[in-house]
């Protein structure tokens, strides 16, 4: 059964799911179809791969690093000042990173969209152990899955700012997201 597709407006969307729920692979896959400019996608993981460039750093780690947060707002700060989208690329999982970047969303009135990525445990473990990173342990994706039942529900989020929640299922299960036809300003999810 297909349901309409959601119209994503400009402003700014938030991915969140814990680690190996599919948020960097569907936005890998928006910029491969060409329906997202490359970029628009604002990942910590990335930023930080930029600042440390060969280093070791534990990517499960909020606070290693200030300047990666503080460049991720610049970036988000940036796009939406020109009217652009901006995709937040991160966990997002607890209220205190949503809160940070629903703040620069409303600085410039932009809507926030959150993308939740509700998959479940037992499937994100099965996929950390077929990762090619080994940066989060089972009990690390546990922990974020336990977060994400507990504090990041379509109600919650409403609350904390986001005009629209949409579920997007898990890899194999059938959604994308594309540009709706002669409208380039926003993006269409398709859910089965």
């Amino acid at each position: 059964m297909s349901s309409e597709p959601t119209v994503i407006p400009i402003g700014l969307v938030v991915l969140v799911g814990p680690p190996t729920s599919g948020k960097t692979a569907s936005v890998r896959e928006l910029v491969a179809q060409g329906s997202l400019d490359p970029e628009a996608v604002v990942s910590r993981d990335e930023i930080r791969a930029e600042f440390h460039e060969g280093e070791a750093v534990d990517a499960a780690s909020d606070t290693v690093d200030a300047r990666v947060f503080d460049e991720r707002d610049r970036r988000i700060t940036a796009r939406l000042a020109a009217g652009r989208i901006a995709v937040a690329e991160s966990t997002n999982v607890t209220p205190q990173a949503r809160t940070r970047l629903v703040a620069i969303a409303e600085r410039f009135g932009a809507p926030v969209t959150v993308l939740r990525f509700p998959q479940d445990e037992a499937d994100l473990l099965r996929q950390n152990e077929e990762r090619e990173r080994n940066d989060f342990s089972a009990a690390d994706i546990s922990a974020y899955a336990a977060i994400m039942r507990r504090d990041a529900n379509s109600a919650r989020l409403r609350v904390q700012g986001a005009a629209l929640v949409r579920d997007v299922p898990g890899r194999g299960q059938g959604s994308r997201l594309r540009k709706p036809p002669g409208d380039s300003r926003s993006a269409c999810l398709e859910l089965p």
